[in-house]
């Protein structure tokens, strides 16, 4: 059974930055893909990075460039991101997600059919 466990949200000042974590437990196809999404109260789902478990490859959303670092640690089934320079419209609830994918298709919108529960991030102006 695919289980995703997402971790290290909280609060920050504007300008701060987080590390979240998501550790993919049960999910074993090598050509997968593994995204990064928020959903703020009132707004719809936004993809905002997504990695390709085979080479690395990363897309980020145009609202995160440059300030968000999408990365994995394949011996630990582990995806981060690194989230610099954070602003209050980066209030939102983060969910990972992982599905099968071919590189060309992965990207932070992709139709993922696996998510975690979510950590909160809350960013102060």
């Amino acid at each position: 059974q695919v289980q995703l466990v997402e971790s290290g949200g909280g609060s920050v000042q504007a300008g701060g930055s987080l590390r979240l974590s998501c550790v993919v437990h049960g999910y074993s196809f090598p050509n997968r893909c593994i995204g990064w999404a928020r959903q703020a109260p009132g707004k719809e789902r936004e993809g905002v990075a997504s990695i390709y478990f085979h080479d690395d490859t990363t897309v980020y959303a145009d609202s995160v460039k440059g300030r968000f670092t999408i990365s994995q640690d394949k011996a630990k089934n582990t995806v981060y991101l690194q989230m610099n320079s954070l602003k209050p419209d980066d209030t939102a609830m983060y969910y990972c997600a992982v599905d099968v994918s071919a590189v060309k298709f992965c990207r932070p919108s992709y139709d993922f059919h696996h998510w975690g529960q979510g950590t909160q991030v809350t960013v102060s102006s």
